[in-house]
């Protein structure tokens, strides 16, 4: 039987890990006790601020702290972490969404593969916290080690990013280059619905170089973002923005969205 020799630097980099990993969860179990003993209580605005405070010290923590073969992991609590964070309407009220992007600093540090959080990270920075710049930044970062032959989903990262340099940074030719890199990487995509797609990137890509401030362009990326939204809110900001462009929006019985373009547009 085969068996695997420890070296020492390896057992030392385990250690640390387990004992980092250990302080975090040994952090989040005081949170929770805290928030047990108070059930039924409400929390003043000052303990929401402790507790989003104790969450970002640890995400940085998780970002420059070596895993040492545990990147995956880290990541995936990372993202967890986000989703609690971003769950919590009550403590966002207080605390609002600015800290966002730490959680996702520690996804691209450690599995800037982890493709099905883009589409998460993109909201909740660009739409939430108003940070699109930085969103775009995050997402740059990530794309430079993804491979869409191995992440099959990598073509929404590009996609999401054209929509933040389109709707939110007013870019509209660096978002006709991101268009035809997700049509690029679209077309890879074992899915045939997928590679159908990259037709309709393409040519959201040719209408920005034509007119980068395209109307019809903005109004489509708008849409593209109600059918794929994430949370309430960023549908909500779609239907404003596609109305304020001059469409309609309706919702049908079946749940499928109806968007009527402007008049002049048709």
């Amino acid at each position: 039987m085969l068996q695997k020799r420890w070296h020492w630097s390896e057992a030392v980099g385990l250690g640390l890990t387990v004992v980092a990993l250990s302080i975090i969860a040994f952090m989040q179990q005081d949170a929770l006790r805290q928030l047990q003993a108070q059930t039924g209580e409400q929390f003043t605005d000052a303990e929401y601020e402790r507790q989003n405070a104790q969450t970002i010290t640890q995400m940085r923590l998780l970002a420059n702290l070596p895993s040492f073969g545990f990147d995956n992991l880290v990541a995936d609590w990372a993202f967890l972490q986000f989703l609690q964070f971003f769950g919590d309407s009550a403590a966002r009220q207080v605390t609002g969404y600015d800290d966002a992007p730490a959680f996702f600093e520690v996804i691209i540090a450690k599995d800037p593969r982890f493709a099905p959080t883009y589409p998460y990270l993109s909201t909740a920075i660009t739409v939430y916290a108003g940070q699109p710049q930085t969103s775009v930044a995050l997402m740059d970062r990530g794309l430079a080690a993804m491979d869409p032959a191995y992440q099959p989903t990598a073509y929404l990262a590009w996609v999401f990013r054209a929509m933040d340099e389109l709707l939110f940074l007013g870019k509209g030719q660096a978002a006709a280059e991101s268009y035809d890199r997700a049509a690029a990487w679209a077309e890879m995509n074992p899915d045939p619905q997928v590679r159908a797609a990259a037709e309709y990137y393409r040519s959201l890509a040719q209408t920005l170089r034509r007119d980068p401030d395209s109307r019809m362009a903005q109004i489509n990326a708008w849409i593209w973002a109600l059918v794929n939204a994430v949370s309430d809110r960023s549908r909500q900001t779609a239907i404003e923005n596609i109305e304020r462009l001059g469409g309609k929006v309706s919702r049908l019985p079946d749940g499928t969205w109806q968007i009527r373009h402007p008049e002049d547009l048709r």
